[in-house]
């Protein structure tokens, strides 16, 4: 408790800043600005960088203009987020080489019984495997599928797409490992692994059924009626057609900025250039995986010692000696993984965890891990470093402090009127400049006003911060990177493509994510 005070008081403290010199101030206001739209708009004419260089930029001229010095800045990086992060990546990698998501494909389309049976089994597998694989990576995964299986039933694509992105973001929220915005809530705010878990779950159980009834109502005649009665398209693909890919996990699982506002349809000619070079990246992969992979390898790279050799007596013994190493490897890629998720919920410390996973299944796997660890997006978390400079430098302007001050007699989270201001102010500011800058901006103050209140309003605060800001992902095509990687994976597969434009979104975004939020909100503990 004393801690806590203690902590509660050092935040305060930050909190009350007042505006710094008027040079700094204009200064670092441009720093962030520039980072701002490098983050928002990466592939913006003028300065066509990316995201990743422009945090780096924008932490950059935030030591360069004197807002914060060298040694502020390298304190400004946290650490324990950025080991969470890359331990969770590798994991996730291993994962994928054990076939855990080709089976998750295979439960989507097992003794279904109708498209909404299917849009009910959507929802649910892209909630449970969001909050423990992240969401980006479950869309990654799951949108070719999802695709497949649509058409398989000559079900039209789009409800099925919206389920997908929209229960992902939702089902992410549950845990500190689902999204990027979570691990920073949970390493700030110190709140278990356990804790965060029974805070947030209830909602994010009842905002999936919600979202599945939204879903429903809003698409029932559309789910009523076969496509082939639509368009005259009607060709079935095999079961065994719908679970035959392998796909990369972590390839995708670092882009959690909003892309560009400024375009209503994703396109061949207007999609985030950022996205769509991620998007050729894995799918080279996967493709080169299926032509080349003899046998399991531990990152879809043939190792010369993996080729069989010419039959010798032992020809018939040998593939099933394989067979069985493979299985026990399986096995014990997700004991692993069962038992990091065991040490999360005892409440051991996150990061190390999550490293210490990764690794044991460096040496399980026994073999050179550098092809493994290729595939860990290092892009997220340079740009988590630069990210977390800029924003502290923004944070030294006393700028979020001075508009904070102002807001904070309406924004308690102990009225209710106090929850839906706090609410309205994070769903906006999560669309506009994004849910992880949001969070760095807000989540320090909105803890600092909660717990003057008391402990538990505290951790009420930062939890309300995690809820809102992953579900206003929800609200448009833009503002998550889960809604854009479904969107892209669907134009871009094979044979499958369909383009989900941004008013079709719009439309079920808007009534779904206001009333999930509203929902959710009631059920935080």
């Amino acid at each position: 408790m004393i801690k806590r005070k203690k902590r509660s008081r050092r935040i305060k403290t930050r909190t009350t800043m007042a505006l710094a010199a008027t040079y700094k101030i204009v200064l670092g206001s441009i720093a962030f600005a520039i980072f701002w739209v490098l983050a928002v708009f990466p592939a913006v004419p003028l300065l066509p960088i990316g995201r990743t260089a422009g945090s780096l930029l924008g932490a950059m001229l935030m030591v360069l203009f004197r807002v914060i010095t060298p040694d502020e800045a390298y304190a400004a990086i946290d650490l324990p987020i950025l080991g969470l992060l890359f331990g969770t990546m590798v994991v996730s990698v291993y994962l994928e080489r054990a076939d855990m998501f080709k089976y998750l494909g295979k439960l989507l389309s097992w003794k279904s019984k109708g498209a909404k049976d299917l849009i009910c089994r959507i929802c649910l597998v892209s909630a449970i495997s969001s909050a423990f694989f992240t969401n980006d990576t479950s869309c990654v995964i799951l949108t070719e599928f999802v695709l497949k299986i649509a058409r398989q039933h000559n079900l039209p694509p789009h409800p099925f797409l919206l389920a997908l992105a929209s229960s992902a973001n939702i089902g992410s929220s549950a845990t500190p490992i689902g999204n990027p915005q979570n691990l920073v809530i949970a390493v700030q705010s110190k709140i278990s692994f356990g804790d965060f878990l029974v805070g947030v779950l209830p909602a994010m159980l009842v905002g999936v059924s919600v979202n599945v009834l939204i879903l429903i109502i809003m698409y029932w005649r559309l789910l009523s009626i076969h496509k082939d009665e639509e368009d005259g398209t009607g060709e079935i693909v095999g079961e065994d057609d719908v679970s035959s890919h392998r796909f990369s996990p972590a390839t995708m699982s670092h882009i959690s900025i909003s892309n560009s506002m400024d375009h209503v349809q994703i396109s061949p000619n207007n999609i985030n250039g950022s996205l769509a070079t991620h998007l050729d990246s894995l799918r080279n992969r996967v493709n080169s995986g299926d032509q080349l992979e003899i046998q399991r390898s531990p990152c879809g790279s043939i190792d010369t010692n993996d080729i069989p050799s010419p039959p010798q007596f032992s020809e018939e013994k040998e593939p099933k000696t394989e067979h069985w190493k493979n299985k026990i490897w399986k096995l014990c890629v997700y004991l692993v993984t069962i038992g990091m998720l065991v040490a999360l919920l005892m409440g051991l410390n996150m990061s190390w965890t999550a490293i210490t996973a990764s690794l044991a299944l460096v040496v399980l796997d026994f073999k050179d891990a550098r092809p493994c660890l290729e595939k860990v997006s290092y892009s997220l978390l340079i740009f988590f470093c630069g990210m977390f400079i800029t924003v502290e430098g923004f944070n030294k302007t006393g700028i979020p402090s001075t508009l904070w001050n102002f807001m904070e007699p309406h924004a308690k989270v102990d009225r209710v009127s106090g929850i839906a201001v706090l609410a309205i102010v994070i769903l906006l500011l999560s669309n506009v400049a994004s849910n992880v800058p949001t969070v760095l901006l807000l989540g320090g103050r909105v803890a600092a006003s909660a717990a003057a209140i008391s402990a538990s309003e505290e951790k009420k605060a930062w939890l309300i911060l995690a809820w809102v800001s992953t579900v206003a992902g929800n609200l448009s095509l833009l503002g998550s990177a889960a809604n854009l990687i479904v969107c892209e994976q669907a134009r871009r597969a094979p044979q499958l493509d369909y383009t989900l434009s941004f008013w079709n979104h719009l439309k079920f975004g808007v009534p779904s994510t206001l009333i999930v939020t509203a929902i959710g909100l009631t059920l935080i503990r």
